[in-house]
């Protein structure tokens, strides 16, 4: 998720902190170890797989959530300090693999689920519903004032407006760079980066006026934001898929049954809702899944 420049030192970073999470060469005993990201969808996510794994194969699981991004997740797959985590196919396709985008669900896809298997020997399993694409999303009075909807409309205002974005999104190759260059954007200063969380807060406070957050994000609509759509398509397809090791699946009886059967049982709106359960009501992430599971008969 960084520009070429910056590849190395991001990913011996990974590796070192992948190694960490328990001493090198140390066994870890016979626990599932379920890993995410450092973001609320992410957390959400690997519950629900620590959840529905310890209910429908009956296996003990160890979580191990908010790690600090994708290359630290892969990495500690790699080095066997875990065993499965939700990643999304646009950012294994182009942040990991280097690809180009692709923009077809499927096609993506199957080149990630290839690739995988063939570089790693890890195994990428079907989308669990959803496509949680990057959402370039503005105030909904300003949409409303301006009367735009889409970033093609967007563009003739940038050059009046503050950008905010995450770290990753400013460097990763389907982010920062390609998508200005789509649009034609300018902006009166370069992008802010912050952390995700505080993107919107810093968008409804007025200290930017255009942020690139989730488009599963429940604050969205919770917060009078407006997503504008990528007309362009510029974004390829971020289908949530959860990606395994091949000696995991071999070690733990039941495992591949249990992550198969949660491929299709989340649609888009779930994850919103799930997701505003807890940055917007400040809800228990292991209750909030807790019901979603048994809603869904899980």
């Amino acid at each position: 998720m960084r520009a070429a420049a910056r590849v190395l030192p991001v990913f011996v970073l990974a590796v070192a902190a992948a190694c960490g999470l328990a001493a090198c060469g140390r066994e870890r005993g016979r626990a599932v170890v379920v890993v995410s990201k450092n973001f609320t969808e992410q957390a959400v996510l690997g519950e629900l797989l620590a959840q529905h794994i310890e209910h429908a194969a009956r296996l003990p699981v160890e979580r191990r959530f908010y790690m600090a991004g994708t290359f630290i997740c892969q990495q500690a797959l790699l080095a066997g300090r875990a065993d499965v985590y939700v990643e999304y196919t646009g950012t294994a396709l182009t942040a990991v693999l280097k690809d180009p985008p692709i923009s077809g669900t499927a096609e993506a896809f199957e080149r990630v689920r290839s690739e995988y298997a063939r570089r790693w020997n890890l195994v990428v399993l079907p989308s669990l519903g959803f496509d949680n694409t990057f959402a370039v999303v503005v105030r909904g009075a300003d949409a409303r004032r301006l009367k735009i909807s889409t970033l093609s409309q967007a563009a003739q205002y940038a050059p009046q407006w503050r950008m905010g974005v995450g770290y990753e999104f400013r460097e990763r190759p389907d982010g920062y760079a390609g998508l200005v260059k789509t649009y034609g954007l300018t902006f009166r200063e370069p992008p802010r980066l912050m952390d995700l969380g505080l993107l919107y807060r810093a968008l409804t406070e007025n200290q930017v006026d255009l942020a690139v957050g989730n488009s599963t994000d429940g604050l969205i609509s919770a917060l009078d934001l407006v997503a504008l759509a990528d007309d362009k398509h510029y974004f390829p397809p971020y289908d949530a898929v959860p990606i395994v090791r091949q000696a995991a699946l071999d070690a733990f009886p039941g495992l591949r049954a249990a992550l198969d059967g949660l491929a299709g049982r989340i649609s888009a709106e779930d994850m919103r809702r799930m997701n505003y359960a807890v940055d917007g009501e400040h809800r228990d992430i292991s209750e909030v899944v807790r019901e979603f599971l048994l809603s869904k008969g899980l």
